[in-house]
């Protein structure tokens, strides 16, 4: 399988951090959890389709917003948000 590549905006990857202490750099491993859950974002896709990848990385649980365009992971925001880490948790229950 081929390693997926990433990209985003330098400014909002700023402001990412300034807001919820999370880089984009740091958001982009949460997609290398064997366990990441991927689940549709309604309330944000107008005009594409935007998702969530919820997974461990080094400080906890990240939630990382994205969308895909062709075969790059667009970034969009990020932080460690309780909602995204109690769908980790429930949807991974059966491993423990």
């Amino acid at each position: 399988m081929d390693t997926p590549r990433f990209e985003w905006d330098s400014a909002k990857d700023f402001e990412n951090f300034a807001k919820h202490g999370v880089s984009f750099d740091e958001a982009q491993r949460a997609f290398a959890d064997e366990r990441c859950v991927m689940v549709g974002d309604l309330t944000h896709s107008h005009g594409e389709l935007r998702f969530f990848c919820i997974g461990r990385v080094e400080k906890g649980i990240l939630t990382v917003r994205f969308t895909r365009r062709l075969d790059v992971i667009r970034i969009i925001g990020a932080g460690f948000w309780r909602k995204g880490k109690v769908l980790y948790e429930r949807e991974n229950s059966l491993y423990r």
